[in-house]
C-alpha cells in the first residue's frame, strides 16, 4: 500500500492496530528460505488439506445443527460494480443466438436467453483453494510451480479436487465486540479477542470448523469502494497460528482477503493467507455475507457448500448456504 493511502488512513483513524509500527518495523512472519512445511501430514501426494477433516462423522454431527430448517444464503449478488481484488472484474453479456431482428425458431416461435461471461474467478463470495496461494512460487504440500501451474489452469490442487462442505460453522461478531457497526481498517484480532467473542457467544471450536468474522465490512460496497479495498481488519499471524491448532477447515467472513491488511508487524503481502493456505492447507472463504445470521443472532450453523468444479482453477466464485 503506498504511503499516501497510508497517510489518508492515518488521518481518518482507520488504522487502529499497530498503527506506528508499519513501516517501523521490519519483523518478518513468513520466511521464505524455510522448507519445514512442504511435505503435509496428510500425506506426499495429498491435494484437498483441510478437506481431509471432512468425516461422515463429521457430517452427521453437523447435521443436528438444524433446528429449525431454516436457511439462509452466505453470498453477495454479483455484477459489474462489486469492488474487486486490483486487476479483477466481472462482466456478463445476454446473447440470443439467432434471434436476431426478433426472430425465432421452429413454428412453435422458441425463443430464448443465452449468458456470456467474462471475469475472473475471484469476484465475489469467493472459495480460494489451497494452491491459489505460495511461498516464492511454493505451494501446498511442497508443490512447485514449476511442476504443476500452466496458463491454462493447474494440475494439482484445483478446486474440482475439494469435497463438498458440510460442516459446522461459526459466526463471531466482531462489530458486538468493538462496539462498532464497521470495525475499523487494520483493527488485528487477537487470539484473546477470538477466545473473547467465543466465551460471549458461548461456543468453543471443534475440530472440522469453519470459522466466519463478521466485520460490518460489506456495509462499504456501493458507498466507499476506495476504503473498502485499501484496507480491512482481520486476523493476524497469532491469531493465525492458533486456529490452524484447532484443526479448522476453513476460515473467512466478510472481508476481501480475510486477513488484517496492511499487516501492522511487518511490510509482508498477505502473510496469514500463505500460512493457512500454503503451509496448513486450509481453505479460505471470503466476502461471506454473514450480515442474516447476526440478525437472527445464529452463532453456530450447517454450513454446505458445493462449488463449481472448473478444472484447473485455484478459486471460484462460490454461494454458501447457512441451514439452522
Amino acid at each position: 500500500m503506498k504511503k499516501n493511502i497510508i497517510s489518508k488512513l492515518l488521518l481518518s483513524g482507520m488504522l487502529v492496530s499497530g498503527v506506528s509500527g508499519i513501516y517501523a518495523q521490519n519483523k518478518t512472519l513468513i520466511d521464505p528460505k524455510d522448507t519445514s512445511w512442504y511435505t503435509s501430514p496428510y500425506g506426499k501426494g495429498d491435494e484437498i488439506g483441510a478437506a481431509n477433516l471432512m468425516t461422515p462423522e463429521l457430517v452427521l454431527q453437523s447435521v443436528k445443527l438444524v433446528k429449525k430448517g431454516k436457511t439462509l444464503s452466505l453470498a453477495v449478488p454479483v455484477d459489474k460494480h462489486l469492488p474487486a481484488f486490483r486487476h479483477r472484474s466481472f462482466n456478463l453479456y445476454n446473447i440470443q443466438p439467432g434471434e436476431q431482428g426478433g426472430k425465432t425458431l421452429g413454428t412453435n416461435k422458441f425463443s430464448f436467453n443465452d449468458e456470456l461471461v467474462n471475469a475472473w474467478t475471484g469476484v465475489g463470495t469467493q472459495l480460494n483453494g489451497i494452491g491459489h496461494i505460495g511461498i516464492d512460487n511454493v505451494y501446498y504440500n511442497g508443490n512447485k510451480a514449476t511442476d504443476f501451474v500452466t496458463v491454462e489452469g493447474v494440475r494439482k490442487l484445483g478446486v474440482e479436487k475439494v469435497p463438498p462442505m458440510v460442516t459446522r460453522a461459526l459466526v463471531l461478531d466482531m462489530t458486538a465486540y468493538y462496539g462498532k457497526e464497521i470495525v475499523p481498517g487494520g483493527t488485528e484480532f487477537t487470539v484473546a479477542d477470538i477466545q473473547n467473542v467465543l466465551k460471549k457467544e458461548g461456543l468453543s471450536l471443534r475440530k472440522g470448523d469453519v470459522v466466519l468474522f463478521n466485520t460490518g465490512w460489506l456495509e462499504l460496497i456501493g458507498k466507499d469502494n476506495n476504503q473498502f479495498l485499501e484496507t480491512e481488519p482481520g486476523i493476524g499471524m497469532e491469531a493465525a497460528q492458533w486456529l490452524a491448532d484447532q484443526g479448522i477447515i476453513a476460515f473467512g467472513g466478510d472481508t476481501w482477503a480475510s486477513e488484517v491488511y496492511p499487516n501492522p508487524k511487518s511490510k509482508e503481502e498477505f502473510p496469514i493467507n500463505q500460512f493457512m493456505l500454503a503451509k496448513r492447507g486450509i481453505y479460505n472463504l471470503e466476502l461471506i455475507d454473514t450480515r442474516p445470521l447476526v440478525k437472527e443472532r445464529v452463532w453456530e450453523f450447517l454450513f454446505v457448500l458445493g462449488q463449481p468444479l472448473y478444472v484447473g482453477s485455484t478459486q471460484v466464485n462460490v454461494n454458501p448456504v447457512a441451514i439452522y
